[in-house]
Parts: structure tokens; C-alpha cells; sequence
């Protein structure tokens, strides 16, 4: 089963420059130093509106600085706080299957759109929708993903804006996705999905949306037109997934559904009669 409490995420802090890639093992202070200062001057430029709004809280309760990488123990507390979740290390990069069932993130790209309530329910979506599939349909999941919540673009007045935690960890590549050598294409789930992801090299080419959030909706549409035999149901309380396939698990589903409808209901009349 997957857990909710249990996200798992990279903890190489890397910022997948081409010269040479650096874990959070063999990094010097000097060398630490010196790219979270690169990216942090590059994020008021390049960055959109929703990474800018969560960064300094990572640097004001997780310690997010230059002279130290910032600990799992005190993020994962912190992030549970905020979304529910927990985090744990894997020891590198995963299949396409493994990486949207466990979902794993890289910690100075991916965590302060995490912080966000509506994105990490988001990407749980995402991760469930992948579960039962047929490995045709993870594989392109898992590309749609890449080309989105690890190097998509958006726009804010005009003016392209980075989501990607691929390109929000890497200096080179943050600065070459907005330089005129850079191949930008309006992001579409049906074409998107057969494009190649490449790990070693800059791509070639990056997908945008008109917002952030048309990006998550796009990807939500195609993840739940994904045929599988069976459907799923989040349980919050053991933090576990059950598949809906038989009729007693369908009807605690539905209460559970018709339970959270009624205390919305009731939020809405009281705030009504205010």
C-alpha cells in the first residue's frame, strides 16, 4: 500500500549541473555555498509566484541557508505540519513506476511547492492514478510529470515563469531555459507524453502553460482517463489506500464521502446565517 505518511524523496540536493553532479556527500561548504547563493539571486527572475511564496518559510523553519544543508528530520516534521506528509531518502533515481507510486522529490527543487496544500494533494493524485497501470500508460504518466512538475514553465504578465524542480536546482539549466537557444513549446498531454526525457543534458525542448494551475488540471484530466480494472480510495485516518472492489469497501468509501459533504454543508449554512 502507499502511504501518505511515508512520501519518499530524494535527498540529493543536486543541481544537475553538466560539468559535474554533485551529492550532498562529496559537496564542499565552498561549493554549497556558492549554488544555493547562484540560485537564490536567479529565483526572483526565474521562479513562479507559488515557489517564491513558499522558499522563505523553508529558510525561516527548516534552515534553509548557505552554510549547511538542511536536515530531514526537521523539513519532514515541518512539511507534515503543513500537508500531512512525511519524507524518507532513496538512494537514486527510480523507475518510471517506483518514482509516481512513491513519488520522489529532490529537496531544494521540489519542497516549497510541496509546502502548498493544493499541490501535494495534487501529486498524490498523480502517484494513485499510476497504480494499476499498464506500463505503457506509467511510462507516459511518468513523461507528462517530467515535462511538468520537473521542467515546466508557466506564465505571469506576459513573461515566462519556471515550476520545474529540475530547472529550479539547476543554475545551468535555469539560465539556458529562458536564453534564446531554448526551444519552447505550448505544453499538450497528447503529444507531450511521446517526447524524450533526457537526464544528462539540457532537453530539447520545454512545455508551457498559461498558468500553473492549467498545468496541474491538464495533467489531472489525463491521469484519470487512465483504464485500470479497479478504483482506489485514500483512507487519511490509516493513512493507507484501499482498492474499491468489493461492495462493502465502496459503500465505507461513500460514507466517508457523504460524512465530509455534510460538515461542508453545515460549514457553509453557519457561515451563511453569519
Amino acid at each position: 500500500m502507499v502511504s501518505r505518511g511515508s512520501l519518499v524523496m530524494f535527498l540529493i540536493w543536486i543541481t544537475r549541473q553538466r560539468e559535474s553532479i554533485c551529492t550532498d556527500q562529496n559537496w564542499t561548504p565552498i561549493i554549497r555555498c556558492t549554488i544555493f547563493r547562484e540560485l537564490n539571486i536567479l529565483y526572483p527572475k526565474y521562479a513562479c509566484k507559488e515557489y517564491l511564496q513558499n522558499l522563505p518559510l523553508l529558510k525561516e523553519h527548516c534552515g534553509y541557508c548557505e552554510e549547511a544543508l538542511p536536515q530531514l528530520d526537521i523539513i519532514s516534521k515541518f512539511l507534515k505540519e503543513r500537508t500531512g506528509f512525511t519524507l524518507r531518502p532513496v538512494a537514486g533515481y527510480l523507475s518510471s513506476r517506483d518514482f509516481l507510486s512513491g513519488l520522489a522529490f529532490r529537496l531544494l527543487g521540489h519542497m516549497p511547492l510541496f509546502l502548498d496544500p493544493s499541490f501535494a494533494e495534487f501529486s498524490q493524485e498523480i502517484g494513485l492514478s499510476s497504480l494499476g497501470a499498464s506500463d505503457q500508460e506509467v511510462e507516459k504518466l511518468a513523461t507528462l510529470y517530467f515535462f511538468t512538475i520537473e521542467f515546466g514553465l508557466c506564465r505571469d504578465h506576459g513573461q515566462y515563469k519556471v515550476y520545474g524542480a529540475g530547472l529550479l536546482s539547476c543554475v545551468s539549466e535555469l539560465k539556458h531555459v529562458l536564453s534564446k537557444d531554448a526551444i519552447i513549446k505550448r505544453f499538450d498531454p497528447a503529444t507531450t507524453c511521446d517526447a524524450e526525457c533526457r537526464i544528462t543534458t539540457f532537453q530539447d525542448a520545454y512545455y508551457y502553460t498559461e498558468t500553473f494551475e492549467e498545468a496541474k488540471e491538464q495533467l489531472r484530466e489525463y491521469a484519470h482517463s487512465i483504464k485500470r480494472p479497479f478504483e482506489l480510495h485514500y483512507d487519511p485516518y490509516t493513512q493507507t489506500v484501499e482498492i474499491l472492489d468489493t461492495a462493502k469497501r465502496i459503500s465505507k468509501a461513500l460514507d466517508d464521502v457523504t460524512q465530509q459533504l455534510a460538515t461542508v454543508n453545515n460549514a457553509v449554512r453557519k457561515f451563511s446565517c453569519r
